[in-house]
């Protein structure tokens, strides 16, 4: 598409045939895959001893689903927001930014207000044994009513200076999202003030290095009746999300497909078993329970400590290596197995495209599907139905989401 010369004579230029507009942008598979495989790990995660929990990736390393999902999350935001700031500026670009920031925002209040009034529900019911409200630690709102003093309590939520920690991931997320209009004005100067930000933030938000080195701990408070700080520190997080970033806006080279490389990851992969929950657990490594109790620090998930971010790096590569340029790996062959592969990768990209909705409506699933296997017990066949239930509520979720994005009572042209 070329723009007309503004002195030239439009009148008596010659009629010319329409150009044909350009083609859609093909989204790489591999982004919505690991997103969407990402969000049924943590609807397993979050659901209250969930035998499945037990061998999800995140026992198995350092790093886990949350990680993949503020990777991709960087990664689709350099889609999504990136080409605002370069299209329409700057001020636009943080426009589009801010907006995104107040969706994130009520989907936040209202994952909170929906769970709570869940967990209250089914405590009422009198079924169980169990307290829902005490499972997720929201006796304040409970105590502060009959005290009087409920209505700080709430004021103080809406303003994120109370948030509790099955809550904070979504906050996190926020304040990540605000920090990418600073990003974008040091990139425009130079790629190397970006880097620095990004990793002096990520230094400043180490507590153990604060303690170590006396700098200012980064962290913002979750409680002001205690001194808990949010549990996902977007400081430390920030990191993962600027290095997907990175990546989809070609900041950062594709890194070459090496023998070496796949070995290097390879190995750290490995490396972390021994190291990880299933193997203390399972293998009976003294010497690695040990090793994580003298070196939280390096593996700290509220912080987000280096080692994961190496652990989750090597596992990424490893990943991408393995799905293929532009994921062609992952399209499905031909013959049955490749008609029912091509079904399930389908199911798939859908859940990962449609994130945002999918992820909220699994954090409320999760405390329900932990009811009903309370209730119902938690046999082998009980766990695998009620998981298999909760999966398809987040694959209608992710169809309806998509379903009204399309604006279907909008006229066809």
């Amino acid at each position: 598409m070329t723009f007309a010369d503004p002195t030239h004579n439009q009148a008596a230029a010659p009629a010319k045939p329409a150009v044909a507009a350009a083609p859609a942008r093909v989204r790489d598979l591999r982004l919505d895959f690991f997103r969407g495989i990402a969000m049924f790990i943590i609807l397993m995660a979050h659901t209250p001893r969930n035998f499945f929990t037990s061998w999800i990736p995140a026992r198995w390393g350092f790093s886990d689903a949350t990680e993949i999902f503020v990777f991709c999350s960087g990664m689709a935001s350099a889609i999504a927001f990136g080409k605002a700031f370069e299209l329409a500026g700057w001020r636009m670009g943080t426009a589009r930014v801010s907006f995104r920031v107040w969706q994130v925002y009520w989907a936040h209040v209202g994952l909170f207000f929906a769970t709570l009034a869940l967990v209250s529900f089914l405590t009422s019911l009198d079924l169980t044994s169990r307290n829902y409200i005490g499972q997720l630690n929201l006796w304040r709102f409970y105590a502060e009513v009959d005290t009087g003093t409920v209505s700080d309590l709430i004021v103080r939520f809406m303003t994120l200076r109370y948030v509790p920690n099955y809550f904070d991931i979504l906050p996190m997320y926020m304040v990540v999202l605000v920090l990418m209009p600073v990003v974008m004005a040091l990139a425009r100067v130079n790629l190397w003030l970006v880097a620095a930000f990004i990793g002096g933030t990520w230094l400043l938000g180490q507590r153990a290095i604060a303690e170590a080195t006396g700098l200012p701990h980064l962290a913002l408070p979750a409680d002001p009746s205690s001194d808990r700080t949010w549990f996902f520190n977007p400081f430390g997080w920030q990191l993962i999300f600027f290095t997907g970033f990175a990546f989809m806006k070609g900041w950062i080279p594709k890194p070459p497909v090496t023998p070496l490389l796949i070995g290097i990851a390879l190995f750290l992969v490995l490396a972390n078993i021994p190291l990880s929950n299933i193997g203390v657990r399972e293998f009976g490594f003294d010497w690695a329970r040990d090793w994580r109790k003298e070196n939280t620090e390096w593996i700290t998930k509220s912080d987000f400590g280096i080692l994961r971010y190496v652990h989750f790096l090597a596992l990424a590569y490893l990943a991408w290596v393995l799905a293929g340029d532009k994921g062609n790996n992952l399209l499905p062959g031909s013959g049955a197995l490749g008609r029912v592969w091509a079904r399930l990768l389908k199911i798939i990209l859908k859940v990962g495209q449609q994130s945002l909705a999918v992820f909220v409506v699994s954090m409320f699933t999760a405390r329900l599907m932990g009811f009903v296997m309370d209730v119902l017990g938690r046999d082998a066949l009980t766990v695998v139905a009620v998981n298999f239930g909760g999966a398809c509520v987040l694959v209608a979720t992710a169809y309806l989401a998509g379903w009204y994005k399309s604006s279907p009572w909008k006229p066809k042209k």
